[in-house]
């Protein structure tokens, strides 16, 4: 049997290697960690199946367009064989020049399978400027596709 603890530092981790695969756009290390009925629901509202969202995955992040990236305000919750992970991530993408900053939140669905946990369903939402979270909550952060030490 597994305890929360337990639970909660192994979705951190997958938390941290999800956000981590995108800023790389390693396909095959998604995919290790996507439920085989996953689907995601993106900002606009659009319904995106597993294979079309690994497709894009490999292509989703231009770190000449999307020069900062972090995942802050981390948050866990764990009911028996259901987790929710959510957090918010800040960037900033420049296109034809011009510097665009905001934030998204998201929220990750996970089942247990066995020993691990897979994603079943990721969502995404904006988030209003009143409802940024503090810099003092990231957990990890990207210049130009590159992970930054986070100072204390």
């Amino acid at each position: 049997m597994h305890t929360c603890t337990t639970d909660i530092q192994a979705l951190s981790t997958l938390n941290r290697r999800f956000i981590h695969n995108f800023v790389t756009n390693d396909v095959v290390a998604h995919d290790a960690i996507l439920h085989p009925g996953f689907r995601a629901i993106y900002s606009a509202g659009n319904h995106i199946d597993r294979r079309s969202y690994l497709q894009q995955w490999a292509t989703g992040f231009d770190p000449d367009v999307i020069t900062y990236w972090d995942m802050r305000d981390q948050r866990i919750d764990v009911y028996g064989g259901v987790a929710l992970v959510g957090a918010t991530n800040k960037w900033v993408r420049v296109r034809a020049g011009v510097e665009t900053l905001g934030m998204t939140c998201y929220t990750d669905t996970y089942v247990r399978a066995g020993d691990t946990w897979l994603c079943i369903l990721a969502q995404l939402t904006p988030v209003a400027l009143d409802n940024y979270p503090p810099d003092s909550t990231i957990i990890v952060k990207y210049l130009r596709g590159v992970l930054q030490p986070i100072s204390e």
